[in-house]
C-alpha cells in the first residue's frame, strides 16, 4: 500500500513539473524577439578623375553616357559628369517617348543650347519605360545632378548583359574620363585653369565661351554624334 501510494505521489509531480515545463516553453517560444539592427548601405563615393566625377558602380559608353543595372533587364540612364559640364546650361532636352525602341550606340536624346543642338547616344538597347519628367521641365538638374535626380530615362532591355559588356567600369572607366579631360584641354586651352579650379574639380560650364559653331563641333566629337 505504501509502495503504490509513494508511486502515486510520485506521478503527480511528474505530472505537475511536466505541466510547468511546458507552461514555461511556450512562454519562451511566443515570447517576441528583438530584430537585429539593419547595417545602413555605405553611400558609394564617385571617384575623381581629371576633374570629373566618375562613380564605380556605374558603366558608361565612350559617348558620354551612363548605365545602372536595377534588375536583370531594367536599366538606369544618364549623361556623366564629363558631358553636362563640357553642354553647360541647357535649355530644353528632347527625350524619347515611353514605349520607344532605342538602340546602344544610336540617339537617345537632343540637347538644345543658344539655338545649337547636338545628339548624345544610348549606352543600352530596348524599350523606353520611363522617362524623367522632372528633368524634361528642368533640364538643369542632368547639368547639377547628372548620378541622381537628372537621370533621363529607364529602359527594359532583354539583351542588357550582353550590351554591358560593351560599356566601361572600373579603371578602364577612370583611364577614359582622364583621356577625355586631356584631350578637352588640348582642344580647348581655357579649361586648363577650370579644371585646376576647387582642388582639381571641373567648372560647371568649361565651354561657355566657345563661339555656337565650336561649341557644336566639340560637343560632337566627344559625344560621337
Amino acid at each position: 500500500m505504501t509502495v503504490i501510494l509513494v508511486l502515486s505521489t510520485f506521478i503527480v509531480f511528474l505530472l505537475i513539473d511536466h505541466f510547468f515545463s511546458k507552461k514555461h516553453v511556450v512562454r519562451i517560444a511566443v515570447q517576441p524577439v528583438a530584430a537585429a539592427p539593419r547595417e545602413s548601405v555605405p553611400r558609394l563615393q564617385p571617384s575623381m578623375v581629371g576633374g570629373f566625377q566618375v562613380p564605380e558602380n556605374l558603366r558608361f559608353h565612350p559617348g558620354h553616357t551612363w548605365a545602372l543595372s536595377e534588375s536583370p533587364s531594367l536599366v538606369r540612364v544618364g549623361v556623366d559628369d564629363f558631358a553636362s559640364k563640357l553642354v553647360g546650361k541647357i535649355e530644353r532636352l528632347s527625350l524619347p517617348q515611353r514605349g520607344q525602341w532605342i538602340r546602344q550606340g544610336q540617339k537617345l536624346l537632343s540637347i538644345y543650347r543658344d539655338g545649337a543642338k547636338v545628339d548624345m547616344v544610348s549606352p543600352i538597347e530596348g524599350s523606353v519605360a520611363d522617362v524623367n519628367d522632372a528633368v524634361v521641365q528642368n533640364p538643369e538638374l542632368a547639368r547639377k545632378d547628372p548620378y541622381g535626380e537628372g537621370w533621363l530615362v529607364t529602359v527594359q532591355s532583354p539583351d542588357a548583359k550582353t550590351n554591358f559588356r560593351n560599356l566601361m567600369g572600373g579603371a578602364l572607366a577612370r583611364w577614359w574620363t582622364e583621356e577625355a579631360s586631356s584631350r578637352l584641354q588640348r582642344r580647348v586651352p581655357a579649361a586648363l585653369g577650370a579644371l585646376a579650379q576647387d582642388g582639381g574639380v571641373a567648372m560647371d560650364n568649361l565651354t561657355a565661351q566657345l563661339p555656337e559653331q565650336n561649341w557644336t563641333e566639340l560637343t560632337r566629337e566627344f559625344f560621337l554624334s
